[in-house]
This record gives C-alpha cells, sequence and structure tokens, in this order.
C-alpha cells in the first residue's frame, strides 16, 4: 500500500480530509500533542476537535500495524520461496487484517495435520478427483458448483484401490477416502473467498449462548450469573455489558460460551455452496469433509474471531463509557481556594479531621469521636466549633464512607446556622492515594487516615487537581473496567484526563508533580523538575522562566506553555490561555488602539475596536484569532461549572429508611449502558435503569445524565436481602 493510499484510508476512517489527516499526523510525528493540536494548530488542521484528532492517529496506528503484518508475511513468504506475483499482488491488496490473515493462512508454517500427513502418503490426486468429480466445479476458481458424474460405492471404491499402500499407513480403501477427505477439509478451511463468505454469515446469524457449569451450578459464587444458565440471543444485537458479564462468567469457571451460528443455518449454505445439486458417491464424501472441515477447523476459527472482535466493540464500549464518566467527574464544580475543614467518619478509631488553608496546605489535624461507640457529640462539637473559628473555616467536607451520613448530621447539628456549609464528598479512591508513593513523600510522617482527610477536603475545593493522583480505575466510575484490554483503557483514560487538565489550564505555582504530568508535552520526570526548580528558587514569575527548568526544552514549552498558568506574571497573558508565540500579536493589536496589553484586557471598548481580519497572515488565521480575542475578555476562564452546594434528604440515612414511592433528591455516581447509579445517601446506591430514565426512549443514558449530576429519584423498588434500590425518574 503507497503512502497515499495509507493516508486516504486513515481519512476514511476518521471521517475527515485527506489533508486534514496528512496534517494531524504531520503534527505528531513532530512531537505535538492533541491538545496542543487542537488548541493552537486549527488553521493547519482546518478547526478538527480533539475527537476528531485522535480518530486520525488511531486509525493511523491501526493501519500501521496492518501494514507491519502485511510486511512480515511478505517476508516469510519469500524468505521459503513462496511468493508468485499472484500471491503478492493478493497480500498487497488485503484491505483488513482478517483478509490478510486468510490469504496467508495456507502458507502459515504449521505442525504436521491429517491433511499434512495425507499428502505425505500420495493421496492429493484422490482428494483432487472427489473435489472436481463431486462438485463438478474446479474449485480454486470458487464457480457455482455443477452437477457432477454418477459415481456408485463400486466406482468410489475402485478409484480408491491403487492408493492403498501399506507402508505409506494406508490399509484400505476407506482409509485412502479418510486422508483424501482430510485434504479437501483443510482445503476448504484454508480458501480465503470461502472464509470470507462464512465470516458475513458468522456476523449475521451467530447466536450469543451461555449455559452454567454443572458442577459450579450450585456453587454461592454463581448465583451472579444464574440469569445467564440458560440465555440465547443474537450476537449482532448483544449489549456490550452483557457480552462482558458472561465473559466474566466463562472466564471465572461458571459459565461457558459461544457465537455460533445453528447448524441447520451452516448445513444449508455450505450444501448449497459446496455442492450445489450433486448428489452421488463423490459427493457425498466431500460433503463429509466440508462439514468436518466446518466444524472442527473454520468454525472454531471464526468463533474465535467473532468473540474477539465482539470483545473489542464491547471493551471499546465500556471504555467510551467509562472516559464519559470520568470526564465528567474530572471537570466537577471546585469549591476553589477556601479554607476547609476535612472530616474522613471513622466509628471506633474516630473522624481524623484535617484544616487545610486555601492552597491545600495541610495546618492542623486532630480527632473527635461523635459517632458510636463512644457518642462524645458534646466534646467532638466543641473541638469543630473552636477549629472554625480558629481557622476561619469556609467550609466543611465530610467522605461519605462508613458513618457519612451521621457524621454529616452531626457537623450540621453542630455548627451555628450560617456558618461554614456541610458538603459530602465522593471518596471513592482516596484510601488508594492514602497509601500511594506520592502521599508518603508529601506527608511522610502522617498516616493513611491524615492522608485520607487531607485528599476528601482537596478533593472538594479542586477535584481535578486531586484525582489526577489516583489511578482512574479505583474512582469507581466504569463498566466492567476490569474485565477490558487493559493497554486500551489506560490509553482511554489517559486522553481524558491530558484533555481534561489541559482544558482547565495548570497553576504552575501551586500545582503536584502529578498534576504538571498532565500537561501537554510535560513528562513525569520534567513535572517533578519543575517542583523542584520551584521549591529550591521560589515561585516562577513568568513563562518564560519555566525555560530553565532542567528538562524542559524548547519543544516541550512550546506543547506546554500555553496550557500552563502563572498569575501575577511579569507578562499580563501569562495567567491566561493566549500562547507565548502569539504575545507580539497581541501587542501588536493593543498598539493599534493606543493601549496596553493590560488596558486591552480590562476595557471592553478597546476590544471593540480590534478588526480580527486585519491581523489574518500565512499562519494566523480567524479561528485563532477569535480564541485570542474570547481569552482576552475573560483570561484564564475556567470551564468547569460554579460550585452548587447539595444536601442529602434527612429523612433518609440507611436503606432500611426508604420505602417505595418516595421522592429524594441524589446525585450521580456512574452512567453505564444500561442505566444510571445514583447516591441518596444511604450506603448503597440506587439504580435507575435506562427504561426509567425518561418519558420518552432514549438509547443511551449519557443523553439524560451525567456523573455528579444532581438529581430527583422516585424510589420504586427496595430489596433489603440483596441491597438493591429500584429507582425512576419519569415524571419528575
Amino acid at each position: 500500500m503507497t503512502a497515499v493510499q495509507m493516508l486516504d484510508r486513515v481519512a476514511r476512517e476518521a471521517g475527515v480530509q485527506s489533508r486534514q489527516a496528512e496534517a494531524v499526523l504531520k503534527l505528531i510525528d513532530e512531537g505535538a500533542t492533541v491538545p496542543f493540536i487542537a488548541r493552537y494548530r486549527k488553521e493547519v488542521t482546518g478547526e478538527l476537535d480533539e475527537v476528531a484528532i485522535m480518530a486520525v492517529r488511531d486509525a493511523a496506528e491501526r493501519n500501521r500495524e496492518l501494514e507491519k503484518r502485511r510486511e512480515a508475511i511478505l517476508g516469510s513468504l519469500k524468505e521459503r520461496d513462496l511468493l508468485t506475483p499472484e500471491l503478492e499482488a493478493a497480500v498487497s491488496g488485503a484491505t483488513a487484517l482478517n483478509l490478510l490473515e486468510d490469504i496467508y493462512l495456507p502458507y502459515r508454517p504449521k505442525r504436521r495435520t491429517r491433511g499434512t500427513m495425507a499428502r505425505e502418503a500420495g493421496l492429493e490426486p484422490l482428494a483432487q478427483w472427489l473435489l472436481e468429480t463431486g462438485t463438478g466445479a474446479a474449485w480454486d476458481a470458487v464457480d457455482e458448483p455443477r452437477r457432477g458424474r454418477e459415481i456408485d460405492a463400486a466406482s468410489l471404491a475402485a478409484r480408491a484401490e491403487p492408493f492403498i499402500d501399506a507402508e505409506k499407513g494406508v490399509a484400505s480403501g476407506e482409509e485412502a477416502l479418510a486422508g483424501a477427505r482430510d485434504i479437501l477439509a483443510e482445503k476448504f478451511n484454508e480458501h480465503p473467498p470461502l472464509r470470507k463468505e462464512l465470516r458475513k454469515v458468522f456476523v449475521r446469524e451467530a447466536l450469543f449462548s451461555s449455559s452454567a457449569v454443572k458442577a459450579k451450578e450450585k456453587s454461592p459464587e454463581a448465583a451472579t450469573y444464574r440469569d445467564y444458565f440458560q440465555w440465547e440471543e443474537k450476537a449482532s444485537k448483544a449489549p456490550s455489558h452483557r457480552i462482558l458479564a458472561v465473559l466474566r462468567g466463562a472466564s471465572e469457571g461458571y459459565l461457558t460460551v459461544h457465537f455460533l451460528p445453528p447448524e441447520e443455518i451452516m448445513e444449508n449454505f455450505l450444501s448449497r455452496r459446496c455442492l450445489g445439486t450433486n448428489r452421488n458417491g463423490a459427493a457425498d464424501q466431500v460433503w463429509e469433509a466440508v462439514w468436518d472441515g466446518y466444524r472442527r477447523l473454520t468454525a472454531p476459527s471464526l468463533e474465535n474471531e467473532l468473540k474477539k472482535e465482539l470483545k473489542e466493540a464491547a471493551d471499546a464500549e465500556a471504555i467510551r463509557v467509562f472516559a464519559g464518566n470520568l470526564r465528567e467527574l474530572l471537570l466537577s464544580s471546585p469549591l476553589g481556594s477556601k479554607r476547609v475543614l476535612a472530616l474522613d467518619p471513622g466509628l471506633r478509631t474516630g473522624c481524623k479531621l484535617v484544616c487545610l488553608d486555601a492552597q491545600g496546605a495541610l495546618v492542623h489535624e486532630d480527632v473527635i469521636y461523635p459517632l458510636a461507640p463512644r457518642n462524645d457529640e458534646a466534646g467532638a462539637a466543641r473541638t469543630l466549633k473552636e477549629l472554625c473559628r480558629r481557622f476561619s473555616i469556609e467550609a466543611v467536607a465530610v467522605g461519605n464512607g462508613t458513618g457519612g451520613r451521621e457524621a454529616e448530621a452531626f457537623c450540621r447539628r453542630a455548627l451555628e446556622p450560617g456558618g461554614a456549609p456541610v458538603v459530602m464528598v465522593n471518596e471513592s479512591g482516596a484510601s488508594v492515594y492514602s497509601a500511594s508513593e506520592a502521599a508518603r513523600k508529601e506527608f511522610p510522617h502522617k498516616d493513611v487516615t491524615v492522608r485520607g482527610a487531607v485528599s476528601i477536603g482537596r478533593r472538594l475545593m479542586d477535584p481535578l487537581a486531586e484525582l489526577v493522583k489516583i489511578d482512574p480505575k479505583s474512582i469507581g466510575v466504569g463498566q466492567y473496567q476490569h474485565d477490558v484490554d487493559q493497554k486500551a483503557l489506560k490509553a482511554g483514560l489517559d486522553d481524558v484526563v491530558l484533555s481534561c487538565v489541559n482544558a482547565v489550564g495548570v497553576e504552575v505555582n501551586t500545582a503536584s508533580s502529578q498534576l504538571l504530568s498532565y500537561v501537554s508535552g510535560i513528562s513525569p520526570r520534567v513535572a517533578q523538575a519543575i517542583c523542584d526548580t520551584r521549591e529550591a528558587a521560589g515561585p516562577f514569575d513568568s513563562r518564560e522562566a519555566l525555560k530553565k527548568v532542567p528538562g524542559l526544552g524548547a519543544k516541550a514549552f512550546e506543547q506546554a506553555a500555553g496550557f500552563i498558568r502563572v498569575p501575577g506574571g511579569k507578562h499580563p497573558l501569562d495567567a491566561g490561555a493566549v500562547h507565548p508565540e502569539r504575545y507580539g500579536l497581541v501587542e501588536q493589536m493593543a498598539g493599534d488602539v493606543d493601549c496596553t496589553v493590560k488596558q486591552l484586557m480590562e476595557d471592553p471598548e478597546k476590544r471593540r475596536l480590534i478588526k480580527l481580519e486585519k491581523y489574518v497572515t500565512s499562519d494566523v488565521g480567524l479561528p485563532t484569532l477569535r480564541d485570542i480575542l474570547q481569552e482576552l475578555e475573560k483570561p484564564g476562564r475556567d470551564p468547569r461549572d460554579p460550585f452548587e452546594f447539595f444536601a442529602f434528604s434527612e429523612e433518609v440515612h440507611n436503606i432500611e429508611d426508604l420505602t417505595p414511592g418516595m421522592v429524594l433528591p441524589g446525585v450521580v455516581t456512574n452512567v453505564t449502558a444500561f442505566g444510571a447509579f445514583v447516591d441518596l445517601g444511604v450506603h448503597q446506591d440506587g439504580l435507575v435503569h435506562i427504561s426509567q430514565m425518561a418519558d420518552h426512549f432514549i438509547k443511551n443514558p449519557a443523553e439524560v445524565v451525567r456523573v455528579n449530576q444532581k438529581v430527583t429519584v422516585k424510589v420504586m423498588e427496595v430489596d433489603l436481602p440483596r441491597r438493591r434500590i429500584g429507582l425512576s425518574m419519569k415524571g419528575l
């Protein structure tokens, strides 16, 4: 495949123009990141957004893998002197990996098979005679089968007799025919046009079925998969979450699973395709070979291929759902730079309490015991009020773990009306962070409970800055995240984190090394070097000062500078998203309207005097100029929504408090392909099934809700033994 053909394929798969794909790939090859290309190279790509740019990148990677495999196959064939001009043309023209493998299958080095041994016994001519006589067609030409000559049993035996050779392991005419059938079975299995047709039948007709493993059927652990003990549906219609659920059950040994068309469909297809109307002794032999080849060789191969494709599609859907949830969680509304008291609830060991300053630094820690078994509410209240006064606390963050609702209620009772608001914070993953190397490095002499409480408080102040310290899989917003391809999952989630961090921007003088490592162009090593330089020499006073950081070269600076914020820096634009490469352009704009850059940012009348068309050049077009003007109007604008305080209903604290018909406030904690989970403040999320999400039909729950959204739901069902809560949003 030529470079031009490759580029056209990439563009077609990504849904963009060839020139756009070429521009994106050139920028990526030069070291540009997706956020940088989307934000600062709009003219070059024709204003492609991040989604389109990633589609080009991923399509190019898939096609490069195809080309690597093509080159490996051509090399193998050439090395073994098997490469004919016709075969080379077929290999070079294959447009998909499975078609390429079909062409290579007959030539693939393999261990000795039944067909191989039959060929060694000299049975190839008998097999060819059976094929031509039984089908009446030159099979390799893929002709439609024609009616062959009438062959009776005696004629068949006579034809096989010359091939009897005890020294070659062929003791009878029947053994000769059996060997010939083995040769034909492999021929049918390895015939690319037939495999291509069979693949289409599999995709169209295969059933996705599962059944219980009898030996484990009655084990308590198998109950999770009881719904799939006898399950069958069209594979093409099966939803991704069901495929992943059944495959998990199979991997754990509780289910057997198949992706096969009904046998009668395959019998009819193969009979029509391979025999036509032929019915004679030779045709019977051919049919036996066809069916044996299908069941023993082709069906397992195509079933594994279909299973792999369905698994990959289910993985992609699960990763898409996870990525969407993660994006919403990372872009949750921040409380901002406020003084926060954070409380990690605990019963026997007490509630760990920390006070943080407006930059998130730990200034005090304590333990209070307002909950059972001590129930020292009076003493805990005195401590809480004193610390709020002493550190001028502006908000109280309470983790939503065990005892969270009780701790929240205590804080509300203890604090005076109009005082610091109390906010429940989802602490999923806080324990993972508290035991991490990053937490140990930041708080080497503090135990995990202090680190966990700090994480809860910081998560309220800035969810993005805190959550990037945690493996996304530990945050709890995924769907079968441990069952999907982990490499693909990591790549997809890394893209989301990178996108979110750069969409918000990072304050270089307060950011952790983990947050900085997601800035475009900044590696973990350079991120740590930025923190080390900041600690040794003091805060950075400009973007330009970043060039002094060891390891941060010109390319890294180009990629990172626009996403790094330096509030109060030497240049007024250092605090916003205008790239340093355009500072001169903004200074020209300011000079043209007779003011400074700072005055241009502050005075809307001055900005209205600017005619963007005047500044269009060969490398700066209207898209970039509009972005610059928008940034001048709202420097360093945060794309996240303003923070809104939320409280659960005081009527309910545990699942036992719920009754059908209750209408309650809740927070969406996870959106899946089949519905959304909602936290009602009872230590057990309820499920709003997709059928209960809207008064009209919807295909995707994400059309209606997103993670962290505040919603109102009605309790429809409470199953205490299984601790399941059924909810509805219809009519609310």
